[in-house]
């Protein structure tokens, strides 16, 4: 491992020290305190200084982001990969939830749709939210299309949170998350892995999520594979529904 120059040292320090004045800005006064010249009179350092580390300030926005939801899953007990997809499933909603309530104006400003580009923060997140449908989808337990079961999700995610951020703290009502999320599953989800006859779109949805790791097929094959069950995946699901005219 190359060794890390005392220059290079002392500007990790110094970004890391810009990055928490900005998240205790953001945490004690809201997001209308984090300025360039409020974070660094915190820093004890000129304004201008700031852009030697950060580029602008959405982009300090983000290492905040970043540095705050790092700090807050660490002192979480998270459920990787347990062998359960739909108990991971849940075991990240409760974490979105807990953090967006735990952290109000962050999280704010991480939905903010008025921002140019998506935080990267956000943009991660949703990353994990896909893996884990995706794994849901191979177990044949998803009866719509993996896009639109991570839409559902992160929407209903997104606005449980608003929506209690949105309600003074003594009239929150705290099971509302947990109704929003059992109501989203019970549209998403199929009751048992083992699939019936007539649930085509859910076999299409695990077929489909684990088609392109069907390696005896060339790539040619397995896109075309693929675009089939996109089609059959989209398809009406309603028992006796048509996909046309008789």
């Amino acid at each position: 491992m190359a060794e890390v120059r005392p220059d290079s040292a002392s500007r990790q320090r110094t970004r890391a020290n810009i990055v928490e004045c900005a998240a205790q800005l953001l945490r004690e006064q809201g997001a209308s305190a984090v300025t360039t010249r409020a974070v660094a009179q915190a820093v004890g350092m000129q304004a201008p200084t700031i852009y030697r580390f950060f580029e602008d300030k959405d982009a300090l926005l983000d290492a905040v982001a970043e540095h705050v939801f790092a700090t807050y899953v660490s002192g979480k007990t998270l459920v990787e990969d347990s062998g359960d997809p739909v108990a991971d499933l849940r075991a990240g909603w409760d974490t979105h939830i807990g953090f967006g309530l735990a952290n109000a104006a962050l999280f704010g400003l991480l939905t903010d749709p008025s921002r140019e580009v998506r935080s990267p923060a956000a943009a991660a997140g949703l990353e994990v939210l896909r893996a884990r449908v995706h794994r849901v989808a191979a177990i044949g337990r998803l009866r719509v299309p993996e896009r639109r079961a991570v839409e559902l999700i992160h929407a209903a995610g997104t606005g449980a949170v608003l929506t209690l951020l949105s309600t003074p703290p003594e009239h929150r009502e705290r099971d509302l998350a947990d109704a929003m999320y059992e109501a989203v599953m019970r549209s998403i989800l199929t009751d048992m892995p083992t699939l019936p006859a007539d649930s085509t779109t859910a076999v299409a949805v695990a077929f489909r999520a684990v088609a392109p790791k069907l390696t005896m097929l060339t790539g040619a094959e397995r896109a075309l594979l693929s675009e089939w069950l996109d089609r059959t995946g989209d398809g009406p699901t309603t028992p006796g529904a048509s996909a046309g005219p008789d």
